[in-house]
């Protein structure tokens, strides 16, 4: 490894086993200066991997998202609702992302992909997290979402909401504001500009 980009872990304690793993770690790493910086202690949640898929129509021009409370949006923004794209957690050594995508869409909406675009897969805040979200725009029927879904013994109750693909650009950084949809909604722009979905 290039001398400039050394680190050495030297203790890794578990501080919280519950709905999130989070670590505490002690480390030192390399200095752009030279040597190295002073020790460290940083937590860190452990353990997340995920995938999340905007829902697309093209026939009706139209996007399929899901509403749901979340609790980091608590004291931040009135109501805590929000609107995002499709999403659940993956656990890499049982299922693809590509399978995590089919099976969540399907759980969170009804609807069956007809296509799957991959965008990438991108880290959501490095500095306190080992997430990383691996992201999809899916071709659907748009006329087969609604309704309420999610899995009562995970705490979900999610509202499927159609909009035209238009009004949902209109609302972004307002009621769409999580990093998954702006991503995907920006590529779904380009995409259609340049001919990259069938």
């Amino acid at each position: 490894m290039d001398e400039e980009y050394r680190y050495q872990p030297l203790e890794e304690e578990p501080v919280c086993q519950g709905f999130l793993k989070i670590h505490r770690h002690r480390l030192r790493h390399a200095s752009f200066r030279g040597g190295w910086c002073p020790e460290i202690v940083r937590e860190r949640i452990e353990g997340l991997a995920a995938v999340s898929v905007l829902l697309y129509d093209p026939a009706e021009d139209a996007v399929v998202l899901v509403e749901q409370f979340r609790v980091g949006l608590m004291g931040q923004v009135e109501p805590p609702w929000t609107l995002e794209t499709v999403s659940g957690f993956c656990d890499k050594t049982r299922e693809t992302p590509e399978a995590v995508a089919r099976r969540e869409v399907a759980e969170e909406t009804g609807c069956v992909l007809r296509a799957l675009y991959p965008i990438g897969a991108f880290f959501v805040s490095p500095g306190i997290s080992v997430e990383r979200i691996h992201l999809f725009v899916g071709e659907v029927d748009s006329g087969q979402a609604g309704g309420i879904h999610g899995l009562p013994e995970e705490g979900e109750e999610i509202r499927v909401v159609v909009m035209p693909r238009a009004q949902a650009l209109a609302e972004c950084f307002g009621r769409i504001n999580s990093t998954s949809a702006l991503i995907a909604l920006q590529w779904l722009e380009l995409a259609r500009r340049d001919g990259r979905l069938a």
